[in-house]
């Protein structure tokens, strides 16, 4: 064997000893692409975790620290209740068969999460209703914080104390997201369906609320 071919398979063999190395570290890239996006994704995941933590928290406090006098906070407490009490009875008349295993609207919420069923007809009742699901969970945090000592009051009662309840809850709510469950509730029971304000301005939607039986939650 030459010279040159002793020196042409010397840099064969040079290049596939590159080749394998380019190969390993190209592998590496890909693990480390890997590693990268499974960390990102868990740094986000935990990042919405600590934002609604941080927005329940709120919610809460927010719940707790309303001003309203007994009066008031019975108005609200009525509207809450009635839409609560609606959207169970709505969910019920989607599913009539699973009637007697959804006595109640905690039920609801709590089958809804293993049951499609009970989760389509929960999304279709929340998309007539015009209420997200934020919206349920704002009413859910004041109904738990004020329920045991609030008084439900009929809509003549309710118009007869004050006819604009949402003046009172636009002046008096600060906190955006509960501010805004109340007043969809408002919506909900006096005209039917919740328009936020975006909505408003192009819809004038006037569906008439089923009648609303005044039953336990």
């Amino acid at each position: 064997m030459n010279t040159e071919t002793t020196t042409l398979v010397s840099l064969t063999e040079a290049m596939k000893r590159v080749d394998h190395k380019l190969q390993a570290l190209e592998a590496q890239f890909k693990e480390l692409d890997i590693t990268k996006d499974n960390l990102t994704q868990k740094f986000e995941n935990h990042s919405k975790m600590l934002a609604s933590h941080a927005a329940q928290d709120e919610l809460w406090t927010a719940v707790l620290a309303l001003k309203f006098t007994s009066m008031e906070l019975n108005i609200l407490y009525s509207y809450v209740i009635e839409v609560l009490i609606c959207l169970h009875t709505r969910v019920l008349e989607k599913l009539p068969d699973l009637a007697r295993g959804l006595p109640t609207f905690t039920s609801v919420l709590r089958r809804k999460v293993k049951n499609q069923c009970i989760r389509v007809a929960w999304e279709s009742v929340l998309e007539e209703s015009g209420l997200q699901e934020g919206d349920v969970a704002a009413l859910c945090a004041f109904f738990i914080a004020h329920g045991s000592q609030a008084e439900h009051y009929a809509a003549t009662a309710r118009h007869t104390y004050i006819r604009d309840a949402t003046f009172m809850i636009t002046s008096m709510v600060k906190n955006c997201p509960l501010r805004e469950a109340l007043l969809q509730a408002v919506q909900v029971v006096d005209k039917g369906k919740a328009v936020r304000m975006h909505e408003a301005r192009t819809s004038s939607l006037k569906v008439l609320l089923p009648s609303v039986r005044n039953e336990p939650v």
